[in-house]
């Protein structure tokens, strides 16, 4: 644990005992008489620390997020009394509690439409009834996923970067999940042909459940600590990232993307010998950029090297992950699949591994891999996704041009 989070600072070092205690199972009423006084002096900085120690302490995160739960009710009021975070307009921060802002607004409008429903004798009428209105709602919370994706694939990996005790971030992305996840469960049962007014109930109080807190947990504690942590330089490039993801439910800022001018020309630099050819740079980024697949390259350290840039991506990609560990590029249940892939190809007992998805009406084929050097020693692995829903139709042969 980093010195500079206070670890050595008595009141944490209890609220960290505290939190492992309610860890491993002991039941907080009967904690905190004990806490009780250090309790009321929790600050957010802490929290990032504390939570740190419990991913670093139980590698379930399944866990560990129910914990955070039970901690962070606790911890509410103390942290509450810090204040929410001001951020400055026209920033990355600031379109982030935007979204946060017209998040909630939707979800006030469901809550509204939730009440009509109970406030009826016969609540399956009444869904019914509702039913189109509540799913036009539902649907439409889909947008905060370009919310979710800004916050893992841009913060997050400048968070890392800034600090030791960067742990936190799993047990958001897995509360991010849990959103999705919810969500999806939501539109399933309201477009079934009788849908269940006891599963619709249970599943709309964890959306709020869901949603709710973590905008709390941003606001206070996330977003906070990130502006004190997070150089100047690194928002501004933030923000020019955010516009390649997109905003939820806000307008987008006429803020231009800053690129570099030279980054995509034919002759920007000498040439560089490829064995089988030689091209300038910027030839070989157009060349990358043209080819109809998504390519991300992790070097033998487990470290993003480089990735291609498509005109139609299927998975989010930005430069902020350049350098992250590739563990912390992927949901907390998806880290075993990506160890056991990469020992594979660093042991010698695989060379490729290949996946297929439907996604959004797409059949999506996902290969990895195994990059080795001439001796056979692993150098990394490469990731190749291509859309192949038009390539599955193929039949017969094609020898001629179409005119």
């Amino acid at each position: 644990m980093s010195q500079n989070l206070g670890y050595h600072n008595t009141v944490l070092e209890k609220l960290v005992t505290y939190s492992k205690a309610i860890l491993n199972g002991e039941t907080g009423q009967n904690l905190y008489p004990q806490y009780k006084d250090v309790i009321q002096l929790v600050a957010p900085k802490d929290v990032i620390t504390i939570v740190d120690e419990l991913v670093k302490t139980n590698t379930d995160i399944a866990q560990v997020k129910r914990t955070v739960n039970k901690i962070l009710n606790i911890f509410y009021e103390p942290i509450k009394r810090h204040g929410k975070f001001k951020a400055a307009e026209g920033t990355f921060l600031f379109y982030l509690m935007e979204e946060n802002r017209a998040m909630e607004m939707k979800l006030q409008s469901l809550k509204e439409y939730t009440k009509k429903v109970f406030a009826q004798k016969d609540k399956n009428t009444s869904l019914l009834a509702y039913r189109k209105a509540i799913l036009d709602i539902l649907l439409g919370l889909n947008g905060y996923e370009k919310h979710f994706l800004k916050i893992e694939n841009i913060l997050f990996p400048y968070f890392e970067k800034a600090i030791e005790d960067f742990r936190c971030v799993s047990v958001m992305w897995a509360m991010h999940d849990d959103t999705r996840k919810c969500l999806g469960r939501l539109i399933q049962i309201l477009v079934s042909e009788n849908p269940s007014v006891s599963q619709f109930n249970f599943e709309i109080g964890r959306l709020y459940f869901s949603v709710l807190p973590v905008i709390f947990r941003e606001e206070y504690i996330l977003f906070p600590e990130c502006q004190k942590i997070i150089e100047e330089k690194a928002w501004k490039e933030m923000m020019a990232q955010s516009h390649e993801i997109g905003f939820a439910f806000v307008k987008t800022p006429e803020v231009a993307v800053q690129k570099d001018q030279n980054s995509n020309s034919d002759t920007n630099s000498s040439l560089i010998d490829l064995e089988t050819g030689s091209l300038e740079a910027g030839r070989i980024i157009n060349l990358f950029n043209h080819l109809p697949v998504d390519i991300t390259y992790i070097d033998e350290n487990d470290e993003v090297r480089f990735f291609s840039n498509p005109r139609d991506r299927f998975f989010i990609r930005s430069k902020a992950i350049i350098g992250r560990k590739v563990q912390n590029c992927h949901p907390p249940d998806s880290i075993g699949t990506v160890n056991q892939i990469i020992e594979s190809f660093r042991s010698g007992k695989k060379d490729s591994e290949s996946f297929w998805i439907n996604a959004k009406g797409k059949f999506i084929l996902i290969q990895y891999f195994a990059v080795r050097g001439a001796n056979g020693s692993y150098q990394g692995t490469v990731e190749v996704s291509q859309n192949i829903t038009e390539i599955k139709k193929l039949e017969g042969e094609k020898r001629i041009v179409d005119v």
